[in-house]
């Protein structure tokens, strides 16, 4: 067996395991986390008084027009500082989420401005309060807009993750760095974490790409091809 093959073969358990241990667990409490603070973000930006909006979209700017990964120093590395110590996991969680909640919230305030202004009377028309009409009427067809975009920016922050070795998180891009300072060997190992995120992003995409056609089914582009 070649000794590439056996590095690769040797090192794969490593790298899954942190994959399965941490960069997938980070990816998704900073999804789930990062959806609500959108949700919150965009009907606040939406519907709250001026000066609440106008806090809620500084928020959106400030995140929007920095990069992750200085967020990410600025957290752990730069709140200390203050006086602010964070442990490297809590502090990826936080700075992925609060990214995450940025970019979400425009997706999902694009969504819901897309609902016609007629979904909103057809509610009030048969007695509906606002909330009633956002819970029944309005969200479950922007949920159907949103989905796509919102699949896409999972996929990314699976990939983004990454950048959290920036921080000491022992994920699988950190582990393959401890692994390459060991053996000497950075363009296999590498590599073999490039394929590990390939396969998880396409496991992604194909659920993605599912679910899709399950909202599909209620309208829309796949139900206009039949």
């Amino acid at each position: 067996m070649p000794d590439w093959l056996q590095l690769m073969l040797t090192s794969l358990w490593p790298l899954l395991r942190a994959g399965l241990i941490l960069t997938v667990p980070l990816a998704i409490l900073s999804f789930v986390l990062g959806l609500g603070a959108g949700l919150l973000t965009a009907v606040v930006r939406l519907f709250a008084p001026k000066p609440l909006a106008a806090i809620a979209g500084f928020y959106v700017w400030i995140i929007r027009g920095t990069p992750l990964l200085v967020q990410l120093f600025v957290i752990f590395y730069g709140l200390p500082s203050a006086g602010i110590l964070i442990d490297a996991f809590p502090a990826a969680l936080i700075g992925f989420t609060l990214n995450v909640g940025a970019y979400t919230s425009e997706v999902i305030r694009a969504a819901l401005t897309s609902i016609s202004k007629g979904q909103w009377e057809a509610a009030y028309s048969i007695g509906m309060t606002t909330r009633q009409a956002m819970l029944r009427t309005i969200l479950p067809q922007a949920t159907r807009v949103a989905v796509p975009p919102l699949g896409n920016t999972f996929i990314s922050l699976v990939k983004d993750t990454s950048l959290a070795a920036a921080i000491t998180v022992p994920e699988l891009f950190q582990q393959a760095q401890r692994i390459v300072a060991v053996t000497y060997e950075p363009l296999i190992l590498y590599i073999e974490a490039a394929l590990i995120y390939l396969v998880f992003s396409s496991v992604l995409t194909a659920l993605q790409t599912r679910l899709e056609t399950q909202f599909g089914r209620y309208g829309g582009f796949l139900e206009r091809q039949k």
